[in-house]
């Protein structure tokens, strides 16, 4: 039995021996006829006024089926059954995929050395003695190539330097100025230096710097006959020296700078430096110099009298 048989056994009930009625009935209000279509076996012992009722058609209902059919049980459990089987095939092949992908990330690493070369030059990879010699020495002769392309071009181009608006700084130029600022630098130094000494130490130094230029014209031994020798530590002032006025002449009382010099006696300084013309022969000193002969005299003293106790004992 179908399904359109049992529904219209069980639940529905056929009535083709009654036709439908019409009937009209007037409104009250209005005056207007209404028909309907009055089926019969719903208004039995009714008033016939029951507008509200529902309306069935008359005769057995026609079932039509729209789309497929419902499966069987017996089918819906063979499709389960074959849906349990595909996802079991599908979980077997991506467990298969899994458990290769593994196996190729745990397999050796294939590397294609072809191409690939060492810095000496050889190819990289397994090879004959001959064949690295080979590689080394197309490797050298290229490097030499190289090398004499570049020597003659003009080697190396020189580095360009541009200051912060982009101009290009001429190097050899800076450099001259750097080197012309500090040789300005060294000699403003130099004058600083002799104008912080007087006169006589300035005259002295150049004294002695002719003097090196003097030697090197002079023979290497100099002997007790050299008058020139002789002449010039006669020519030393020695103010303790109690023969210094008979071995040397007299000048007319000029400094080495060609000032007149004073010619009565002063207290000595470390310097021998005599006062000049104008000295009045008052000492305004703070007695400085007085006290540094007096420390040096102590000092030599007490050396010669430590040594004098110990040559005693």
């Amino acid at each position: 039995m179908s399904l359109a048989d049992y529904l219209a056994k069980n639940y529905l009930t056929a009535d083709t021996d009654k036709k439908s009625k019409k009937r009209k009935r007037k409104n009250k209000d209005g005056g207007l006829k209404i028909a309907d279509d009055d089926i019969s076996g719903w208004n039995k012992g009714g008033s016939g006024d029951d507008d509200d009722g529902p309306t069935i058609a008359s005769g057995i209902p026609s079932w039509t089926t729209v789309g497929v059919a419902a499966p069987s049980h017996a089918q819906q459990l063979a499709a389960d059954d074959a849906a349990m089987d595909a996802d079991a095939i599908i979980a077997s092949t991506a467990a298969d995929r899994q458990n290769a992908a593994d196996a190729e990330d745990e397999a050796p690493e294939m590397v294609d050395t072809e191409g690939v070369f060492m810095e000496s030059g050889a190819r990289a990879g397994l090879q004959t003695g001959a064949q690295v010699a080979a590689a080394m020495k197309k490797k050298q002769d290229e490097d030499k190539r190289k090398a004499a392309e570049v020597a003659k071009e003009g080697g190396a181009s020189e580095t360009i330097y541009r200051d912060a608006s982009g101009r290009i700084i001429n190097v050899a130029m800076k450099r001259a100025e750097a080197r012309k600022k500090a040789e300005d630098e060294e000699r403003k130094k130099l004058e600083e230096e002799r104008a912080a000494r007087g006169d006589v130490q300035n005259a002295e130094a150049m004294k002695k710097k002719q003097q090196l230029q003097d030697a090197k014209g002079m023979t290497l031994a100099r002997y007790a006959d050299d008058a020139e020798l002789n002449d010039e530590l006669k020519e030393q002032s020695k103010w303790n020296d109690p023969a210094a006025g008979f071995l040397r002449k007299k000048k007319a009382g000029r400094s080495i700078t060609g000032k007149p010099l004073y010619q009565g006696g002063f207290q000595p300084n470390r310097y021998g430096i005599r006062p000049g013309h104008r000295w009045d022969g008052v000492d305004r000193g703070n007695g400085f110099e007085s006290e540094w002969f007096k420390s040096r005299n102590r000092k030599a003293n007490i050396e010669k009298m430590e040594y004098a106790w110990q040559m005693d004992e």
